[in-house]
């Protein structure tokens, strides 16, 4: 045996820990504090305009911006990205443009095009789709200002801009195809008087279509009479907009404004992350803190009044005659800790849940502290990642514990089966739905080279971590049940339908999603709608409220179940908060059907197949709580009954 652990000692040292030291250097190497690195440019300094991904909320498909036949730069260029960029369909390429710190100019040309049938079709699908352009300039993403009139006339900003748009020339009902061939582009400065250098905080674009015209043939040297910066004439409106049909030319061009700003380079994100509906999450917090009030309630009822009374008059009996007359839980205190069915698979799925707990925690308390800000890119989707691969360790030890308390002997074959079930019905969903993506030729299809750094993450790191944890947790002495359980299981009497286990596992999770579902809405648009989160210090508050009322609804319904004398209360925790995953993933169905546009099949089958992989985690996540908050109310009930 001792040779045994210095063998596992040794493969721990030669293999995993290298690893981890790898990641972490990588993971040091990545990590963006939210202000700590600003640039700084001087007037005539050169500015990189940097185009990304093509999105649509009709679709959900991203494409690479030059998919579609914009004006190449002599070279393009792949921007290094991360794995939560990759993952995020993100793909950041150089662009033609050309910027100089605070040198406006005006009407510059980038490229004249003629469209053949193919080009034509595929600007027509994509204005069709309402696809958005995506530029970045200094990490700050390009926005477009649009006023709103019902709130003060004050700004939002959308993300991109659309390709183009359709509509209709006055006097005709045949609908044209117009494309944004004309960008008005804004920048934004902060400037230092003493150094006179200056910091951009903002990337503003005010997209135009505009059929430019030009005498003579066409040459380098061509000046447009549409758009002229020698006469001082710009675009200032679409009334003569720009065609898209096959063997029609089209002229990209743009104009370059600098405003000075006193938004100072720290508080640049302000504007974007800008949430006039800070009210309803308020509202949304109270409404879970009444929840929470109301299970504590109960809770305190149970364990102060109930139990206190019952546990006092159980230890007065005099008689084991008087002690059979008595009902409720205290009757099954012989069988309340007999191994439930299957409880392999349970330990699996506390230990998965643990691990998610731990992942979720620790990112939740990362980006409270603006460390996983909308500035890094992938950022959050990397350490997410990250973390479920190095909370193994805890996945490991928590079922490898829970597993010798029910007498089981073989920890390998349950550690193995710990770190492989979850990620692996996760990865088999998210394989088919790459491939789905991958059919359509779209950059949300995550290469080959990613999908193997996966693997080599899961099975490299995750898998040895969960053995190791379970090897330590396997080791540790058995936990011992407060009381002894009897060789001959107790019959359980005839429940009352209130009581059918369906049904009480159904109810105990309607109030774990009530306090969650109006984040939710929030998280989901932001997800499906291309808009920014990052309101963490609600989120944590939501996730806190959700832990208590996931342990304390699932120890009402036990207390419950026990006084009825039903003692089969092991996978009854589990699912009683983990049904509010069924909550979850009917109201993702909900809000398909009442706020997104999606009408293709291929979009359809992506949005339900990440959401039910959102709603298998949550039901991991929440059923884990539930269960470990029941495990300690029977031993702490049950262990303060005096049995003769």
């Amino acid at each position: 045996m001792e040779s045994g652990s210095r063998s596992m000692n040794r493969l721990t040292a030669t293999i995993i820990w290298p690893i981890l030291f790898l990641f972490l250097i990588h993971a040091a190497h990545c990590f963006y504090l939210p202000g700590v690195s600003p640039e700084d440019f001087q007037k005539g300094d050169p500015l990189k305009v940097k185009v990304n991904k093509l999105t649509s909320i009709k679709t959900q498909l991203p494409y690479s911006y030059y998919s579609l036949p914009f004006c190449p730069p002599k070279k393009i260029v792949d921007s290094a990205e991360n794995l939560g960029e990759v993952l995020r369909g993100d793909r950041i390429e150089n662009s033609p443009y050309v910027f100089k710190m605070r040198e406006p100019h005006m009407c510059t040309i980038l490229c004249r095009i003629t469209l053949d049938a193919k080009t034509a079709k595929q600007f027509k699908e994509k204005i069709d789709d309402e696809y958005r352009v995506n530029m970045i300039l200094d990490n700050l993403p390009l926005v477009v200002p649009v006023r709103r009139l019902d709130q003060d006339s004050s700004t939002v900003y959308q993300l991109g801009y659309h390709v183009g748009l359709k509509g209709q020339y006055s006097g005709s009902k045949e609908e044209k195809y117009f494309i944004h061939n004309h960008l008005a582009f804004t920048v934004k400065y902060h400037r230092d008087p003493q150094t006179d250098s200056a910091r951009i905080v903002g990337f503003e674009v005010k997209p135009y279509s505009i059929k430019h015209e030009y005498e003579g043939k066409w040459n380098e040297k061509s000046r447009l009479t549409t758009c002229d910066p020698h006469n001082k004439r710009t675009v200032v409106n679409s009334n003569t907009p720009q065609e898209v049909e096959a063997k029609k030319e089209i002229i990209f061009t743009y104009d370059v404004e600098y405003q000075e700003s006193d938004v100072k380079w720290a508080s640049r994100w302000d504007a974007y992350l800008l949430m006039n509906d800070d009210q309803i999450h308020w509202f949304s917090i109270v409404n879970s803190l009444m929840i929470v009030l109301f299970l504590s309630g109960m809770v305190a009822m149970i364990m102060l009044r109930t139990l206190y009374r019952d546990i006092s008059r159980y230890n007065e009996l005099e008689t084991q005659e008087e002690a059979q007359e008595e009902t409720g839980w205290k009757l099954v205190h012989g069988d309340v800790f007999r191994p439930p069915s299957n409880s392999d698979l349970l330990c699996v799925y506390v230990g998965t849940g643990v691990q998610f707990l731990g992942m979720v925690l620790v990112t939740m308390i990362f980006a409270v502290f603006g460390f996983l800000s909308p500035s890094n890119r992938g950022g959050l989707m990397t350490a997410m990642l990250l973390l479920w691969v190095f909370m193994g360790i805890f996945a490991g030890y928590a079922s490898a514990r829970l597993y010798k308390m029910f007498k089981g002997a073989e920890w390998k074959k349950l550690a193995f089966r710990t770190a492989c079930m979850f990620p692996g019905i996760v990865f088999a969903i998210f394989f088919i739905l790459n491939a789905i993506i991958w059919g359509q030729k779209s950059s949300g299809a995550v290469p080959f080279g990613t999908m193997f750094a996966l693997v080599l993450m899961w099975f490299g790191i995750s898998v040895p971590l969960v053995f190791v944890g379970g090897y330590v947790g396997f080791k540790k002495p058995a936990i011992e049940d407060p009381v002894k359980t009897n060789k001959i299981p107790r019959q359980i009497p005839e429940q009352a339908w209130y009581m059918n286990p369906t049904f009480s596992i159904l109810i105990g999770g309607i109030l774990p999603f009530g306090a969650v579902f109006i984040e939710l809405f929030f998280i989901l648009t932001s997800i499906w709608l291309n808009q920014f989160y990052y309101i963490f210090g609600f989120l944590f508050l939501v996730f806190i409220i959700l832990l208590i009322t996931c342990a304390e609804i699932t120890i009402v319904l036990c207390y419950f179940q026990l006084c009825s004398e039903d003692y089969l209360w092991w996978w009854r925790s589990y699912l009683t908060s983990g049904s509010s995953a069924l909550y979850l993933f009917l109201y993702a169905t909900f809000y398909f059907f009442t706020k997104l546009e999606i009408t293709k099949l291929v979009s359809g089958l992506l949005y339900f197949g990440y959401m039910l992989i959102a709603s298998y985690a949550f039901f991991v996540l929440t059923g884990t709580i539930g269960f470990y908050a029941c495990f300690w109310f029977t031993r702490l009930i049950y262990s303060s009954v005096k049995i003769d």
